[in-house]
């Protein structure tokens, strides 16, 4: 399948793997990228440059193809080494970066330099137009269903692709309910060149996670998330768990006296003792409504093959019958 985001990161499938904390390791991008879509190591998770660069090397023995590295640029108190990060990615010879969070502006013009693209996460056609306008290559569009950070403005995919499509000169992927070759097909019919994919792929084989957070995706249905932090305006989507129970309980009883010190030892800092000790109800994770669709727990190559065979199947037979 030929669309502007296979042309433009050279990869054989419009799929591109989300970066995820303490997910997107390289043992995860090089299988996507194997298996003919775009492998995404997650920069944060490796805290440091010196960490950065080291699990960029890794990838590069394992794939041959693209691979791109996830800087999500955060308001905190104690930031990260950007610059240095930036720099790793550079030297490591990346040639696609995933940014999302705060505006990426200010690191553009040393990516642009160095012959980087750049993909931005966006969860409104506002946001995506700045983004466009500072000299983002690509942007992964995140609907309301989607795992993690929504945004604030609750605007689903069939309402939100159409209108990026609408109002986008630079080509962008779907992110938030994609799972499948109907995905895909939905995702190209309204617009979008291809598709992002979080959680779909937290459940394979390589996703070097815990095998009870596999399981307990596999086990949700599409009723089992919850938005917390919406009081602060941070709002992520998470699996539903006796922890994330609690902290809406708290968001109830506090109302706009809410803090994030109220919440924040089921929110901060729990990610290694889910997704690494298999403790799926310590805390809050990011999971999106997709869990719903997901059943199974493959290979990453299976289920690249899975969805461009079903893509495949429902445009040329069930789409082509349609017409005279």
């Amino acid at each position: 399948m030929k669309t502007r985001i296979t042309q433009l990161f050279g990869i054989r499938h419009p799929i591109i793997q989300g970066g995820m904390h303490m997910v997107g390791y390289a043992e995860l991008a090089a299988a996507v990228s194997n298996a003919g879509g775009l492998g995404i190591i997650t920069g944060l998770t490796q805290k440091t440059p010196d960490n950065l660069a080291r699990e960029i090397a890794r990838c590069r023995e394992m794939t041959d193809a693209p691979f791109g590295v996830n800087l999500t640029f955060l308001p905190m108190v104690s930031s990260p080494d950007y610059p240095g990060l930036v720099d790793a990615i550079i030297r490591g010879g990346i040639k696609i970066v995933e940014t999302a969070g705060n505006n990426p502006q200010q690191y553009l013009p040393a990516l642009k330099e160095a012959g980087i693209k750049v993909i931005h996460k966006c969860t409104s056609v506002r946001h995506a137009l700045k983004a466009q306008s500072i000299g983002c290559d690509a942007l992964s569009i995140d609907g309301f269903e989607c795992g993690g950070h929504p945004g604030e403005d609750d605007i689903p995919n069939m309402i939100l692709l159409p209108r990026a499509a609408d109002a986008l000169e630079v080509p962008f992927v779907a992110s938030g309910g994609m799972a499948d070759g109907r995905s895909l097909v939905a995702a190209l019919a309204l617009g979008a060149d291809g598709v992002n994919m979080g959680t779909r792929f937290l459940a394979t084989r390589e996703a070097p996670v815990h095998e009870n957070v596999k399981a307990a995706i596999v086990a949700a249905s599409e009723r089992d998330t919850r938005l917390i932090m919406r009081p602060l305006r941070n709002t992520e989507r998470v699996l539903v768990n006796s922890a994330v129970e609690r902290i809406l309980e708290m968001e109830q009883a506090r109302g706009r006296d809410l803090r994030f010190e109220d919440i924040a030892d089921e929110v901060s800092g729990v990610y290694g003792a889910v997704m690494k000790e298999g403790k799926p109800d310590i805390g809050a994770w990011s999971c999106g409504m997709v869990a719903g669709l997901i059943d199974d727990v493959p290979s990453v190559s299976d289920l690249i093959a899975r969805i461009m065979s079903q893509a495949d199947a429902i445009i040329r037979d069930r789409l082509a019958a349609m017409v005279p």
